[in-house]
């Protein structure tokens, strides 16, 4: 927890229900201890999509397909919606869950290794969400850039890593040092990039915003 939990606890219960269907998913999730968007981060990325009105959205992560399903919500009727997954259990379930929404037409799910499916794709996309494994988001970011067009917008959840990111990497258990240094490396890149505006904000586990500019 990075925000006092009390004024998280506090900004939750203002917040109004999703969709059935989004409400039924999230709660098997969180039964089978499949970790998706907390809830505040649904309500950024709600507003984010509304202010944005994407076309086309890449996530990076499907899980079971909830943020997905939620984007697909709250963007354009006509947004149209890849995700990649590699996790082969998750894999079913998601596309189970598409189905259960009505949204195999809109939503693609492809699966394999984010590092190996992101060189094949060609077409710009006007968000993408990052929300796979910490540790490879540094490895993305290459593809991720040349894929998200002229003011897109770059979402990147949970890059605090429960406020690991701030300390030491002395003082981060031996076996989250690779993570964390990754984790580091990432945002610095976010920040310094020439090609991206970034915004860190203490949302949730911490979420990254940044939108590709022209470079002259």
């Amino acid at each position: 927890m990075i925000v006092d939990e009390r004024i998280v606890t506090f900004i939750n219960s203002l917040d109004t229900k999703n969709s059935e269907i989004l409400e039924n998913i999230e709660r098997e999730a969180l039964a089978d201890s499949v970790p998706i968007i907390r809830r505040e981060m649904q309500s950024f990325l709600k507003v984010l999509l509304m202010l944005k009105k994407p076309m086309r959205i890449l996530e990076v992560g499907t899980a079971v397909g909830f943020s997905a399903l939620l984007m697909s919500e709250y963007a354009p009727a006509e947004c149209r919606i890849t995700t990649i997954e590699n996790y082969e259990k998750r894999i079913p379930v998601a596309r189970e869950n598409f189905r259960r929404a009505g949204k195999e037409g809109q939503i693609t799910l492809i699966e394999g290794d984010a590092r190996d499916v992101l060189k094949t794709l060609e077409e710009p996309y006007d968000f993408i969400f990052m929300d796979a494994a910490k540790g490879q988001y540094i490895h993305y970011l290459p593809d991720v850039l040349r894929l998200l067009g002229e003011d897109g917008c770059l979402v990147s959840d949970n890059v605090m890593q429960d406020g690991d990111v701030i300390e030491s990497r002395f003082a981060v258990e031996r076996r989250n040092r690779t993570i964390h240094a990754r984790m580091r490396e990432y945002l610095y890149e976010l920040k310094h990039s020439r090609a991206l505006t970034t915004s860190i904000l203490p949302l949730g586990d911490g979420v990254a915003v940044s939108v590709k500019r022209q470079i002259p």
